[in-house]
């Protein structure tokens, strides 16, 4: 069936996706004769702009016997978002092509909808270190103890000795949940574990929060010149870096900057330090990096939560201690770092993200900066405008979201066409330098773990009594393990790089915060799901083009989920199955004399896509 117009196809519009700045986009769009078009007009507008432009289109010839094509050129001046559709003078009236089914458009007799083209800085680049690499998350505290006890630590922290036990969850005596129980996990112990993360491939750590904080989380900054003497010293921070580097494993550092702790050096509700804090002095010099409507006793805090006071992220103080020349982000590059994680990216104003970015830059031009942002982050709107996250002026990359949502859907029974239509959305909408890094997970610290919401019961609101006590069965945990080799498969093989969050690969279970932040399972493992794993890290090594090849789509339907990876030298055809029954697939052309991987069974052009599994066919030219 042909189209008149789809915004993934070159045929319709060439270069596919985002674009850099006053690149030429040449459109073409394909009418049935019977439309009878006098004149056709390419509607486009920048999202800034209220007014369309209508650019004249061409006729430039027949295409078989029913339909004909038109065409024209359009150079985007700006950047930012630009919107398009299509008008037609035809000789029953004004006709328009919309979005209508996915990235396809129909013609109707009314205008309504638009596709969208991201604009970005010619020139952007992103580090080259990450692509084809794999990242690793670790929740300090639940990865590895060393068993060297620290000295200087917070006498009202809870110790427990018992590594593995699950974390503490119930509200304490004064109904409140302190987040306050500490199994000691340490930057010691992650160095300790470095040949194994090097046997699964990592090539990047990245660390959830180390600095000083009350909690075990370390959301709440208490001070960001200072591990948490939990952790280690600074000095084991630097340990740490430099050994990972002589493995070719860079460490990244998750920036909380859209608030600090009440309890911390700068705003020191509790009293713990000896300087004044902003909640005991307006003379302090922090004071003007808090918003309070009444001093001390109310101020704006995050999400209401009044042990996590906001910061005036572009107040002069706060942005010269953390982006100037020496503050703290270029204070920990220069300790070892690759770069930064910045928490709810989203929260943060443009112009902080934008002086964050020079501040990363100048000390290190192959820092990386990965936001969280949850949505389609090109097109993203919070404090009240469209956010300029990857348009080549604030962050790298970001936390792919829509990508974990999509696979874990389909495991969860989703169409595999429609799964493929949302990976493929985001390929469209994201620049080509940030596609090269995106991190892609299936679980963080902030969601229930891949296999539990894979096979477990749903958690539908329930409370924390019922997700402690709430495990997978025997007969789930089965079928999850065999469902998360097929998510590790994908996850692998997308663009961007894995993103493994700490013990995802050995199995571990459990709802939300706190039971997605269990210890890992030293000695526990399910060892045929870390061996798939390594597996699957030494094909990122092999297969050039999962380094930054192109996609395309094959069979995907159903319970089938189907791509294509291809780059110049390498393309790889990988296939997915959450049914219960194998799935007999014809070869595509050109691959039957592949290689096929993983046991992958080929036999008469045809191979198999086992049930609740994955099949791989490899050609290297």
């Amino acid at each position: 069936m042909n189209f008149p117009y789809d915004s993934r196809n070159s045929f319709y519009k060439s270069p596919f996706g985002a674009v850099e700045l006053r690149t030429k986009i040449h459109f073409r769009i394909l009418l049935p004769k019977e439309t009878r078009c006098i004149s056709a007009s390419l509607a486009i507008k920048n999202d800034c702009e209220s007014n369309w432009e209508y650019v004249n289109m061409f006729w430039s010839g027949s295409f078989g016997n029913n339909n004909e094509i038109w065409e024209c050129d359009f150079i985007p001046t700006k950047l930012g978002l630009y919107w398009h559709g299509f008008r037609l003078s035809t000789s029953d009236g004004v006709r328009y092509i919309n979005p209508s089914f996915r990235s396809k458009g129909e013609i109707k007799n009314n205008p309504g909808g638009a596709w969208q083209i991201t604009v970005y800085e010619k020139n952007f680049d992103t580090p080259k270190w990450p692509v084809g690499g794999v990242m690793y998350q670790i929740f300090p505290d639940r990865f590895f103890f060393s068993g060297n006890r620290k000295q200087n630590v917070y006498p009202d922290k809870i110790i427990r000795e018992n590594w593995g036990e699950t974390p503490n969850w119930q509200p304490n005596e004064r109904g409140v949940i302190t987040n306050s129980d500490f199994f000691m996990g340490d930057l010691q112990g992650i160095i300790e574990k470095l040949d194994y993360l090097e046997e699964l491939g990592v090539t990047c750590i990245y660390l959830n929060p180390i600095f000083e904080a009350y909690s075990n989380h370390r959301y709440d900054t208490a001070n960001y010149e200072k591990v948490d003497p939990i952790l280690g010293t600074n000095e084991d921070f630097e340990k740490l870096c430099k050994a990972a580097k002589k493995r070719g494993i860079h460490v990244i550092n998750d920036g909380v900057f859209s608030h600090t702790g009440s309890d911390s050096i700068y705003f020191n509700r509790n009293g713990r330090y000896k300087n004044d804090g902003a909640y005991q002095s307006q003379s302090s010099p922090y004071y003007s990096w808090y918003k309070f409507d009444n001093w001390p006793y109310n101020y704006h805090s995050w999400w209401g939560f009044d042990t996590l006071p906001e910061v005036n992220e572009l107040d002069p103080s706060y942005n010269e201690y953390i982006n100037g020349k020496d503050g703290i982000i270029q204070k920990w590059i220069k300790a070892g770092n690759s770069g930064w994680r910045l928490d709810v990216a989203d929260e943060l104003p443009d112009g902080f993200l934008e002086n964050m970015r020079k501040a990363v830059k100048s000390e290190n031009p192959e820092g990386l900066i990965i936001g969280e942002v949850w949505e389609d982050a090109s097109n993203k709107e919070s404090y009240g405008s469209r956010r300029q996250f990857l348009l080549g002026n604030q962050l790298d990359s970001v936390m792919n979201y829509p990508f974990r949502c999509a696979i874990l859907d389909f495991l969860r029974g989703a169409d595999g066409a429609d799964v493929i239509d949302r990976i493929l959305a985001i390929i469209e909408n994201y620049p080509r330098p940030v596609l090269r890094v995106l991190m892609n997970m299936l679980s963080t610290h902030d969601t229930e773990r891949a296999i539990t919401v894979i096979a477990g019961d749903p958690l539908n609101g329930r409370g924390r009594d019922w997700q402690a006590n709430t495990k997978l069965s025997k007969e789930q945990r089965a079928r999850g393990l065999r469902l998360m080799k097929v998510a590790a498969g994908i996850l692998y093989t997308l663009p961007g790089f894995p993103c493994i969050y700490y013990g995802d690969e050995a199995g571990m279970e459990g709802y939300r915060d706190p039971f997605n932040r269990c210890c890992y399972p030293w000695g526990q493992e399910n060892t045929e799901l870390v061996n798939w794993h390594k597996s699957l890290g030494s094909l990122r090594k092999s297969c050039s083009a999962l380094c930054d090849g192109e996609i395309n789509d094959a069979y995907s339907h159903g319970s089938l989920l189907s791509y294509i990876r291809h780059d110049e030298h390498s393309a790889l055809f990988c296939a997915f199955n959450y049914s219960e029954d194998d799935l007999i697939l014809d070869v595509p052309p050109g691959y039957s004399k592949g290689t096929p991987l993983f046991g992958t069974k080929q036999l008469d052009g045809k191979f198999v896509v086992p049930a609740e599994g994955c099949a791989f066919v490899m050609i290297n030219s």
